[in-house]
Protein backbone atom coordinates (compact mmCIF):
# COMPACT_ATOMS: atom_id res chain seq x y z
CA UNK A 1 0.00 0.00 0.00
CA UNK A 2 2.86 2.27 0.75
CA UNK A 3 4.27 1.76 -2.83
CA UNK A 4 0.91 2.84 -4.25
CA UNK A 5 0.69 6.01 -2.29
CA UNK A 6 4.14 6.71 -2.96
CA UNK A 7 3.60 6.20 -7.27
CA UNK A 8 -0.24 8.47 -6.09
CA UNK A 9 1.99 11.05 -4.91
CA UNK A 10 4.43 11.40 -7.92
CA UNK A 11 2.22 11.43 -9.76
CA UNK A 12 0.20 14.54 -9.30
CA UNK A 13 3.71 16.30 -7.87
CA UNK A 14 4.73 15.67 -12.10
CA UNK A 15 1.30 16.86 -13.22
CA UNK A 16 1.33 19.81 -10.92
CA UNK A 17 4.84 20.34 -12.16
CA UNK A 18 3.57 20.20 -15.35
CA UNK A 19 0.68 22.72 -15.62
CA UNK A 20 2.82 25.35 -13.86
CA UNK A 21 4.01 26.52 -17.63
CA UNK A 22 0.93 26.61 -18.94
CA UNK A 23 -0.89 28.70 -16.09
CA UNK A 24 2.41 30.46 -16.53
CA UNK A 25 2.30 31.14 -20.56
CA UNK A 26 -1.94 32.38 -19.72
CA UNK A 27 -0.76 35.10 -17.30
CA UNK A 28 2.08 36.05 -19.95
CA UNK A 29 -0.67 36.08 -22.42
CA UNK A 30 -3.10 37.95 -20.19
CA UNK A 31 -0.75 40.98 -19.26
CA UNK A 32 -0.59 42.69 -22.65
CA UNK A 33 -4.41 42.49 -22.44
CA UNK A 34 -4.41 43.71 -19.37
CA UNK A 35 -1.88 46.51 -20.42
CA UNK A 36 -4.17 47.76 -23.14
CA UNK A 37 -7.84 48.04 -20.84
CA UNK A 38 -5.56 50.39 -18.37
CA UNK A 39 -6.64 53.56 -18.43
CA UNK A 40 -4.28 56.07 -19.69
CA UNK A 41 -2.38 58.12 -17.10
CA UNK A 42 -4.18 61.72 -17.91
CA UNK A 43 -1.52 64.68 -18.00
CA UNK A 44 -0.91 66.47 -15.11
CA UNK A 45 -3.01 69.88 -14.57
CA UNK A 46 -0.10 72.69 -14.80
CA UNK A 47 0.63 74.34 -11.50
CA UNK A 48 -0.48 78.07 -11.08
CA UNK A 49 1.24 80.65 -9.86
CA UNK A 50 1.45 83.89 -9.05
CA UNK A 51 2.77 84.79 -12.03
CA UNK A 52 -0.42 83.85 -13.21
CA UNK A 53 -2.76 86.20 -11.73
CA UNK A 54 -0.32 88.86 -11.74
CA UNK A 55 -2.23 91.33 -14.45
CA UNK A 56 -5.48 90.64 -12.76
CA UNK A 57 -3.59 91.25 -8.91
CA UNK A 58 -2.60 94.56 -10.60
CA UNK A 59 -5.59 95.77 -12.27
CA UNK A 60 -7.44 94.95 -8.75
CA UNK A 61 -5.07 97.36 -6.75
CA UNK A 62 -4.35 99.92 -9.68
CA UNK A 63 -5.38 103.91 -8.04
CA UNK A 64 -8.23 104.56 -9.72
CA UNK A 65 -9.48 108.33 -9.45
CA UNK A 66 -12.58 110.93 -10.32
CA UNK A 67 -12.35 111.52 -13.48
CA UNK A 68 -10.62 108.58 -15.12
CA UNK A 69 -12.39 106.24 -17.85
CA UNK A 70 -13.01 102.52 -16.67
CA UNK A 71 -13.76 100.04 -19.48
CA UNK A 72 -16.20 96.71 -18.06
CA UNK A 73 -18.71 94.35 -18.27
CA UNK A 74 -22.25 94.54 -17.61
CA UNK A 75 -23.08 91.70 -14.72
CA UNK A 76 -26.80 93.24 -14.91
CA UNK A 77 -28.98 95.48 -15.56
CA UNK A 78 -32.00 96.91 -14.22
CA UNK A 79 -34.86 99.76 -13.96
CA UNK A 80 -32.43 101.77 -11.66
CA UNK A 81 -28.77 100.90 -13.29
CA UNK A 82 -26.23 98.94 -14.89
CA UNK A 83 -23.74 96.90 -12.69
CA UNK A 84 -20.18 96.91 -14.34
CA UNK A 85 -17.40 94.23 -13.32
CA UNK A 86 -14.14 96.40 -13.82
CA UNK A 87 -11.88 93.95 -12.77
CA UNK A 88 -11.30 95.41 -9.89
CA UNK A 89 -11.94 94.71 -5.98
CA UNK A 90 -15.06 97.08 -6.46
CA UNK A 91 -18.25 97.22 -8.51
CA UNK A 92 -18.79 99.69 -10.50
CA UNK A 93 -22.22 101.01 -10.62
CA UNK A 94 -23.96 103.53 -13.30
CA UNK A 95 -27.44 105.27 -11.90
CA UNK A 96 -30.19 104.80 -14.91
CA UNK A 97 -30.09 108.61 -15.67
CA UNK A 98 -26.50 108.20 -16.56
CA UNK A 99 -26.37 105.51 -19.34
CA UNK A 100 -27.40 107.66 -22.36
CA UNK A 101 -29.49 110.65 -23.44
CA UNK A 102 -30.48 109.17 -26.56
CA UNK A 103 -34.02 109.62 -27.84
CA UNK A 104 -36.34 106.40 -27.51
CA UNK A 105 -33.38 105.07 -25.66
CA UNK A 106 -34.90 102.21 -23.21
CA UNK A 107 -31.76 100.61 -19.99
CA UNK A 108 -33.97 97.55 -20.21
CA UNK A 109 -34.09 97.04 -23.97
CA UNK A 110 -30.28 98.39 -25.01
CA UNK A 111 -28.43 96.90 -22.37
CA UNK A 112 -27.55 93.47 -21.69
CA UNK A 113 -25.74 91.39 -19.65
CA UNK A 114 -22.11 90.51 -21.45
CA UNK A 115 -21.87 94.09 -22.86
CA UNK A 116 -18.95 95.97 -22.57
CA UNK A 117 -19.12 99.90 -21.72
CA UNK A 118 -16.84 102.66 -20.80
CA UNK A 119 -17.79 104.71 -18.22
CA UNK A 120 -16.32 107.99 -16.46
CA UNK A 121 -15.25 107.79 -12.69
CA UNK A 122 -17.75 109.91 -10.72
CA UNK A 123 -17.07 109.02 -7.24
CA UNK A 124 -14.47 106.52 -5.99
CA UNK A 125 -16.79 105.03 -3.55
CA UNK A 126 -20.36 105.44 -3.35
CA UNK A 127 -20.76 104.67 0.50
CA UNK A 128 -21.66 101.13 -0.05
CA UNK A 129 -18.32 99.92 -1.61
CA UNK A 130 -18.93 100.64 -5.31
CA UNK A 131 -17.55 102.85 -7.79
CA UNK A 132 -20.16 105.11 -9.04
CA UNK A 133 -19.74 106.16 -12.58
CA UNK A 134 -21.22 107.96 -15.55
CA UNK A 135 -21.33 106.48 -19.06
CA UNK A 136 -22.79 109.89 -20.04
CA UNK A 137 -19.63 111.76 -19.14
CA UNK A 138 -17.54 109.16 -20.98
CA UNK A 139 -19.33 109.64 -24.28
CA UNK A 140 -18.92 113.33 -23.89
CA UNK A 141 -15.36 113.00 -24.28
CA UNK A 142 -15.01 109.94 -25.86
CA UNK A 143 -17.78 110.18 -28.68
CA UNK A 144 -16.13 113.49 -30.30
CA UNK A 145 -12.65 111.55 -31.12
CA UNK A 146 -14.77 108.77 -32.27
CA UNK A 147 -16.68 111.58 -34.45
CA UNK A 148 -13.43 113.25 -35.59
CA UNK A 149 -12.80 109.82 -36.87
CA UNK A 150 -15.59 108.71 -38.56
CA UNK A 151 -14.86 112.54 -40.31
CA UNK A 152 -11.48 111.57 -41.40
CA UNK A 153 -12.32 107.91 -42.60
CA UNK A 154 -15.41 109.57 -44.37
CA UNK A 155 -17.20 106.53 -42.35
CA UNK A 156 -21.28 105.83 -43.45
CA UNK A 157 -23.40 105.60 -40.36
CA UNK A 158 -26.81 104.31 -40.20
CA UNK A 159 -29.22 107.34 -37.86
CA UNK A 160 -32.77 107.77 -37.07
CA UNK A 161 -34.11 111.06 -37.52
CA UNK A 162 -35.69 111.36 -34.14
CA UNK A 163 -36.66 115.28 -34.27
CA UNK A 164 -37.23 118.19 -36.84
CA UNK A 165 -36.51 121.55 -36.82
CA UNK A 166 -37.15 124.71 -39.45
CA UNK A 167 -34.11 124.42 -41.50
CA UNK A 168 -33.49 120.51 -41.19
CA UNK A 169 -33.79 117.78 -38.65
CA UNK A 170 -32.03 116.48 -35.63
CA UNK A 171 -30.37 112.69 -35.43
CA UNK A 172 -27.69 111.28 -32.84
CA UNK A 173 -24.77 109.93 -33.34
CA UNK A 174 -22.82 108.80 -30.22
CA UNK A 175 -25.28 110.34 -28.28
CA UNK A 176 -24.46 113.44 -29.90
CA UNK A 177 -27.29 115.73 -31.53
CA UNK A 178 -26.46 116.11 -34.92
CA UNK A 179 -27.94 117.81 -37.63
CA UNK A 180 -28.97 117.03 -41.33
CA UNK A 181 -29.68 120.61 -43.11
CA UNK A 182 -32.68 119.88 -45.38
CA UNK A 183 -30.11 120.57 -48.38
CA UNK A 184 -28.09 117.79 -47.28
CA UNK A 185 -31.19 115.05 -46.84
CA UNK A 186 -31.78 114.21 -50.65
CA UNK A 187 -30.94 114.97 -53.82
CA UNK A 188 -34.10 116.31 -54.87
CA UNK A 189 -34.80 119.56 -52.92
CA UNK A 190 -36.53 118.50 -49.75
CA UNK A 191 -38.95 121.24 -48.78
CA UNK A 192 -40.89 120.20 -45.85
CA UNK A 193 -39.13 117.79 -43.39
CA UNK A 194 -41.37 116.29 -41.58
CA UNK A 195 -42.33 113.14 -43.52
CA UNK A 196 -38.85 112.05 -42.63
CA UNK A 197 -39.49 112.19 -38.74
CA UNK A 198 -38.65 108.54 -37.53
CA UNK A 199 -37.08 107.54 -40.67
CA UNK A 200 -33.69 105.74 -40.86
CA UNK A 201 -31.08 107.13 -43.02
CA UNK A 202 -27.82 106.72 -44.08
CA UNK A 203 -25.34 109.41 -43.26
CA UNK A 204 -22.02 110.75 -43.54
CA UNK A 205 -20.17 113.46 -40.86
CA UNK A 206 -19.13 116.57 -42.62
CA UNK A 207 -18.63 118.58 -39.99
CA UNK A 208 -17.11 118.32 -36.24
CA UNK A 209 -16.74 120.87 -33.46
CA UNK A 210 -16.41 119.82 -30.77
CA UNK A 211 -15.92 123.30 -28.67
CA UNK A 212 -18.90 124.66 -30.17
CA UNK A 213 -20.40 121.53 -29.92
CA UNK A 214 -21.26 121.23 -33.57
CA UNK A 215 -22.14 117.85 -35.46
CA UNK A 216 -23.10 118.28 -39.14
CA UNK A 217 -24.64 114.95 -41.35
CA UNK A 218 -25.04 114.56 -44.76
CA UNK A 219 -27.16 111.82 -46.66
CA UNK A 220 -26.62 113.61 -50.05
CA UNK A 221 -23.11 112.97 -50.21
CA UNK A 222 -23.89 109.08 -50.06
CA UNK A 223 -26.72 109.64 -52.38
CA UNK A 224 -24.73 111.35 -54.89
CA UNK A 225 -22.07 108.93 -55.05
CA UNK A 226 -24.24 106.12 -55.37
CA UNK A 227 -25.89 108.05 -58.13
CA UNK A 228 -22.47 108.63 -60.19
CA UNK A 229 -22.20 104.37 -59.46
CA UNK A 230 -25.55 103.78 -60.65
CA UNK A 231 -24.75 105.32 -64.05
CA UNK A 232 -21.66 104.36 -64.58
CA UNK A 233 -23.23 100.90 -64.59
CA UNK A 234 -26.04 101.95 -66.91
CA UNK A 235 -23.18 103.51 -69.35
CA UNK A 236 -21.39 100.21 -69.13
CA UNK A 237 -24.77 98.56 -70.57
CA UNK A 238 -24.93 100.63 -73.46
CA UNK A 239 -23.78 99.02 -76.30
CA UNK A 240 -21.87 101.04 -79.02
CA UNK A 241 -23.37 100.86 -82.18
CA UNK A 242 -26.95 100.54 -81.02
CA UNK A 243 -29.42 102.80 -82.85
CA UNK A 244 -31.71 104.50 -79.42
CA UNK A 245 -34.52 107.06 -80.22
CA UNK A 246 -34.39 110.11 -77.46
CA UNK A 247 -35.69 113.54 -76.98
CA UNK A 248 -33.32 116.32 -76.98
CA UNK A 249 -33.29 118.16 -73.96
CA UNK A 250 -31.21 121.03 -74.08
CA UNK A 251 -29.10 122.72 -76.79
CA UNK A 252 -25.79 124.83 -77.02
CA UNK A 253 -23.16 126.28 -79.61
CA UNK A 254 -21.20 122.52 -79.77
CA UNK A 255 -24.35 120.15 -79.92
CA UNK A 256 -27.32 118.54 -78.78
CA UNK A 257 -28.15 116.65 -75.02
CA UNK A 258 -30.39 113.74 -75.73
CA UNK A 259 -31.84 112.38 -73.12
CA UNK A 260 -32.20 108.08 -73.47
CA UNK A 261 -34.73 107.76 -71.01
CA UNK A 262 -33.83 107.55 -66.99
CA UNK A 263 -31.50 109.70 -66.13
CA UNK A 264 -29.48 108.85 -69.30
CA UNK A 265 -28.21 111.79 -72.06
CA UNK A 266 -25.64 111.70 -74.50
CA UNK A 267 -24.16 113.92 -76.72
CA UNK A 268 -24.49 114.87 -80.20
CA UNK A 269 -21.90 116.86 -81.08
CA UNK A 270 -22.97 119.41 -83.95
CA UNK A 271 -20.07 117.73 -86.51
CA UNK A 272 -22.67 114.39 -85.95
CA UNK A 273 -26.40 115.84 -86.45
CA UNK A 274 -26.44 115.68 -90.37
CA UNK A 275 -24.47 114.76 -93.29
CA UNK A 276 -25.25 118.57 -94.26
CA UNK A 277 -22.73 121.03 -93.03
CA UNK A 278 -24.48 122.75 -89.34
CA UNK A 279 -23.84 126.08 -88.27
CA UNK A 280 -25.69 125.73 -85.39
CA UNK A 281 -27.74 123.07 -83.51
CA UNK A 282 -30.53 125.47 -83.15
CA UNK A 283 -31.08 125.51 -86.42
CA UNK A 284 -32.20 122.01 -87.39
CA UNK A 285 -33.15 120.94 -83.40
CA UNK A 286 -35.53 121.87 -80.89
CA UNK A 287 -36.04 120.88 -77.31
CA UNK A 288 -38.19 118.31 -77.41
CA UNK A 289 -37.99 116.97 -80.51
CA UNK A 290 -37.90 112.61 -81.34
CA UNK A 291 -35.09 111.38 -82.92
CA UNK A 292 -32.90 108.75 -83.59
CA UNK A 293 -28.91 108.55 -83.09
CA UNK A 294 -26.47 105.85 -83.13
CA UNK A 295 -23.65 105.16 -79.82
CA UNK A 296 -20.59 105.72 -80.93
CA UNK A 297 -19.09 104.99 -77.85
CA UNK A 298 -19.08 105.12 -74.28
CA UNK A 299 -15.88 106.19 -72.29
CA UNK A 300 -15.68 108.54 -68.86
CA UNK A 301 -19.19 108.26 -68.04
CA UNK A 302 -19.85 110.05 -70.93
CA UNK A 303 -22.18 108.71 -74.35
CA UNK A 304 -21.20 110.34 -77.71
CA UNK A 305 -24.42 110.05 -80.08
CA UNK A 306 -24.60 110.49 -84.43
CA UNK A 307 -27.77 111.43 -85.80
CA UNK A 308 -25.62 111.49 -89.25
CA UNK A 309 -24.33 108.05 -88.70
CA UNK A 310 -28.20 107.19 -88.64
CA UNK A 311 -28.80 109.02 -91.59
CA UNK A 312 -25.99 107.97 -93.86
CA UNK A 313 -26.75 104.34 -93.26
CA UNK A 314 -30.81 104.73 -93.62
CA UNK A 315 -32.33 103.83 -90.92
CA UNK A 316 -35.72 103.39 -91.64
CA UNK A 317 -36.98 100.98 -88.79
CA UNK A 318 -38.62 102.24 -85.98
CA UNK A 319 -36.28 101.92 -83.23
CA UNK A 320 -38.05 101.75 -79.46
CA UNK A 321 -36.69 104.08 -76.60
CA UNK A 322 -34.42 103.26 -74.54
CA UNK A 323 -35.29 102.54 -70.82
CA UNK A 324 -33.55 101.58 -67.51
CA UNK A 325 -36.40 102.01 -65.40
CA UNK A 326 -37.44 98.71 -63.05
CA UNK A 327 -39.50 98.17 -60.02
CA UNK A 328 -38.03 99.50 -56.64
CA UNK A 329 -34.11 99.19 -56.38
CA UNK A 330 -33.74 95.77 -58.37
CA UNK A 331 -32.08 96.94 -61.85
CA UNK A 332 -33.36 95.70 -65.54
CA UNK A 333 -31.44 92.74 -66.87
CA UNK A 334 -29.05 92.92 -69.90
CA UNK A 335 -31.10 90.82 -72.15
CA UNK A 336 -34.40 92.40 -71.45
CA UNK A 337 -32.72 95.89 -71.60
CA UNK A 338 -31.91 95.25 -75.21
CA UNK A 339 -34.76 92.84 -76.31
CA UNK A 340 -36.20 95.33 -78.84
CA UNK A 341 -33.69 97.19 -79.71
CA UNK A 342 -32.44 97.44 -84.14
CA UNK A 343 -28.69 97.10 -83.54
CA UNK A 344 -26.60 98.87 -86.42
CA UNK A 345 -22.98 97.14 -86.33
CA UNK A 346 -21.43 98.71 -89.67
Amino acid sequence: MEEVKETVEQEAVRQEQAAEPEAAKQEQAAEPEAAKQEPATEPEAPVETMADYAKELEDSFRKIKEGDILTGTVLSVNEEGVVLDLRYYAQGIIKAEDVSDAPGFSILRDVKAGDVMEASVVKVDDGQGNILLSRKAANQILAWDKLKTYLEEGTDLTVKISGVTNGGVIAYVEDIRGFIPASQLSLDYVEDVNPWLGKTVKARVITVDQAKRKLVLSSKVILREESVKERERKIAMVIPGSVLEGTVESLTPYGAFVSLGDGLSGLVHVSQISSKRVKSPADVLHVGDKVKTKVLKTNNGKISLSMKAVEENDETEKVEDFHFKSEGNATTSLGSLFANLKLDLK
